[in-house]
């Protein structure tokens, strides 16, 4: 079990657990992005997660458990793929969809036969698992297809009232979503790249991971318009990115992801977030910069699209979900 050494961390898992068994839900941290967790065996408590979000019934969430054994309970069949990748990987940002078992209720895979399942690596919520006994749906803390909460902060914010308790574990190391690999059928396939790459997982636990060829069942974060901030986002070449940000800047505040030199002579309107100049970097910050903007007021948020490689491929996803149109 995870480590725990303050008196008021003991405190705030006593009171999780207590709303968790009562059916309540909790704001709890992640390595990846914050989540609204609830009872997932408890099929009230699951659809008060849907309620608050907003969302859509058949979308499936992810059930989160704090030990690898408990995976039989919940996967009708785990492939020899499937555990090689846990042995590797978990606790961590990788989800694995299996078919699912009888003890899953309907409302976690929205009526599907798989269920995607992931042992978090954030001490704070493991810990919390392990004393709960039982898995947890956790799909992001926030209003469904905004932008996901990296921060305590940004889950009250979002959900306010809605959510009586929220376990304060730091910002979010990686600041993305899982990958998710579905592992149901001959070849393992991603479904949503994350911080732990096909080529990671070729090389450290000898799994070929193919490249999705969009025929899957849906999974969580699938749809084209996602983790979108209220301002509209713009994918430029890094060679129009200030011509552009100087043009939208007439219509009135801009916002600007920058992982260079920010020319200094920008108008007064425009906002420049430093993203840093390394994939990790940029992973971590995006989601605070999209919500830092928004709260700036931007009607425009523009980004160079960063280049598809390792962790970058994460990256892209999620910019074009936010820049793609809104339902």
């Amino acid at each position: 079990m995870a480590e725990l050494d303050r008196t008021e961390t003991e405190t705030e898992l006593h009171r999780a657990l207590a709303l968790l068994s009562a059916g309540e839900v909790v704001g709890v941290p992640t390595e990846t992005v914050y989540g609204l967790a609830a009872d997932g065996l408890n099929e009230s408590a699951v659809r008060r997660v849907f309620a608050i979000k907003g969302r859509p019934p058949g979308h499936p969430v992810i059930l989160h458990v704090g030990t690898s054994e408990e995976v039989v309970r919940y996967a009708a069949d785990v492939p020899l793929a499937a555990r090689r990748l846990m042995d590797v990987f978990w606790p961590g940002p990788l989800t694995l969809i299996l078919p699912r078992s009888g003890a899953v209720p309907d409302v976690v895979t929205g009526g599907l036969p798989t269920v995607g399942l992931r042992m978090p690596a954030h001490p704070l919520t493991l810990a919390l698992l392990q004393r709960f006994g039982r898995p947890l749906a956790a799909p992001s803390a926030n209003r469904f297809g905004r932008v996901s909460p990296t921060t305590a902060e940004h889950v009250r914010a979002d959900l306010g009232a809605d959510v009586p308790l929220v376990l304060d574990g730091g910002a979010c190391v990686i600041g993305l979503e899982s990958t998710i690999v579905d592992v149901t059928g001959a070849e393992p396939r991603l479904r949503r790249p994350g911080a732990i790459t096909p080529g990671e997982m070729q090389e450290r636990a000898g799994v070929r991971v193919y490249v999705d060829d969009g025929a899957g069942l849906p999974v969580p974060g699938s749809l084209p318009s996602h983790y979108a901030p209220r301002a509209q986002v713009l994918l430029v070449p890094a060679d129009e990115l200030w011509s552009r940000v100087r043009e939208l800047s007439l219509l009135g505040p801009v916002g600007v992801l920058d992982r260079g030199v920010a020319p200094p002579d920008l108008p007064a309107n425009v906002t420049v977030c430093a993203m840093g100049q390394t994939g990790a970097e940029l992973a971590q910050r995006l989601y605070a910069a999209l919500r830092l903007l928004d709260e700036r007021g931007a009607l425009h948020i523009v980004s160079v699209m960063p280049e598809a490689i390792g962790l970058g491929e994460a990256i892209v996803d999620r910019l074009q979900r936010a820049a793609a149109p809104r339902p």
